[in-house]
């Protein structure tokens, strides 16, 4: 299956296999790794295969793509064992959102109680 790539794109890497990640889960739309800066004992990011660099642009341009994201952040977060306690799921969107990487990925976040305000 091809998927839309970005060259310079880590992310887009990733999915390649070029670069390599601590792949948690894998589906023919979606790929989760372990985050390399952890923020919480169990830090996954979830991403498209597909490139898409933000949020309104996934929304915009493939919904049904974005529905799958956030299903299968319930899935990783379950096969993570956060289903009990619970977790969050963070999605920064834009320079002043926090993204540091242009393609749209979800945090999942657990194993310890989150705090409020986040940010």
């Amino acid at each position: 299956m091809t998927h839309i790539a970005v060259d310079d794109c880590v992310f887009c890497q990733i999915v390649a296999h070029d670069v390599p990640a601590d792949v948690v889960r894998e589906t023919a739309w979606t790929l989760a790794f372990a985050d390399i800066a952890p923020q919480a004992p169990v830090h996954v990011v979830v991403i498209t295969k597909d490139h898409h660099a933000t949020l309104e642009e996934l929304a915009g341009t493939d919904p049904g793509l974005l529905g799958t994201l956030m299903a299968e952040v319930t899935v990783v977060a379950d096969d993570q064992g956060l289903g009990v306690d619970g977790y969050r799921v963070v999605i920064n969107t834009g320079t002043e959102g926090g993204q540091t990487v242009g393609h749209v990925h979800a945090h999942v976040l657990g194993g310890r109680a989150m705090t409020w305000p986040p940010g």
